[in-house]
């Protein structure tokens, strides 16, 4: 005998969150639309760790910046060992190191660090926009160098870029690994003078940048505000707070004056 399907009184948080509340329930089990609900999402965050980055679409994503555009890759060969050693995606291979290696770019303030991680999907959908948001927001005077792609890239694999490349700072967009209702969460790692041996706790993040998430105004206004104060400190990580007004706090535009 089939029993009525009997909603949850939770229901109405519903509007509020993405997050898997007041699913309601058929007898003892789950209604049959979350129970293929879950799959779908189960399936979007399994497709996102193994799709591969579409290195030359993001290329064309990102000409518009008007940056110049290096690709390497880290020391994992392929995705099931990128997934399996997560410590060879912390290294440069041998060609992406000669690479560098001979690479001179002219001085600059911030090397910018698009990696794949474990969601190319947020890569391939947020990094264009958000670095051309960072690019509007970012202070006067602020210098660019050249956009480096990874692929089967960890954060800590822009330790090595930026210290091949003498760079002074170094920022890590990267695909952070997937939720049930965020496939597409990207990340940002900012490490002061990189080197190999670098440590989280010399880092700081921004992270589940997306539309359902931080947004990509609020994203680059900290990003802008992390680097000028990265700068003033000499340092990353857990000495430097995040002590940035929210957009939502900032005190509203003055209204046009009323004749």
């Amino acid at each position: 005998m089939n029993r009525p399907l009997r909603p949850d009184p939770w229901i109405a948080l519903r509007r509020l969150t993405p997050a898997r509340i007041a699913l309601g329930r058929a007898g003892h089990s789950l209604p049959t639309g979350e129970v293929l609900r879950f799959g779908i999402a189960h399936a979007q965050a399994r497709d996102a760790v193994h799709a591969p980055l579409d290195v030359e679409a993001l290329e064309r994503a990102l000409a518009p910046l008007g940056l110049p555009v290096l690709t390497v890759t880290s020391a994992a060969p392929d995705r099931p060992t990128y997934l399996m050693r997560p410590d060879l995606g912390r290294r440069l291979d041998e060609a992406s190191v000669d690479r560098l290696d001979n690479t001179h770019p002219a001085p600059y303030d911030l090397l910018v660090v698009v990696g794949d991680g474990l969601s190319s999907l947020a890569v391939a959908r947020h990094a264009a926009p958000l670095l051309a948001r960072f690019q509007e927001t970012r202070s006067p005077g602020w210098r660019l160098g050249p956009l480096v792609i990874a692929t089967q890239c960890r954060v800590a694999l822009g330790d090595e870029i930026g210290e091949r490349l003498g760079s002074p700072m170094v920022a890590v967009l990267i695909g952070e690994r997937p939720g049930l209702s965020s496939p597409d969460s990207l990340g940002i790692y900012l490490t002061r003078h990189p080197r190999v041996g670098r440590v989280d706790a010399e880092r700081n993040c921004l992270s589940n940048i997306r539309p359902g998430g931080l947004s990509y105004p609020e994203a680059a206004r900290r990003l802008a505000w992390l680097c000028d104060a990265a700068t003033r400190l000499d340092a990353t990580g857990v000495r430097l707070k995040d002590d940035s007004p929210s957009l939502d706090l900032l005190p509203p535009p003055p209204a046009d004056p009323v004749d």
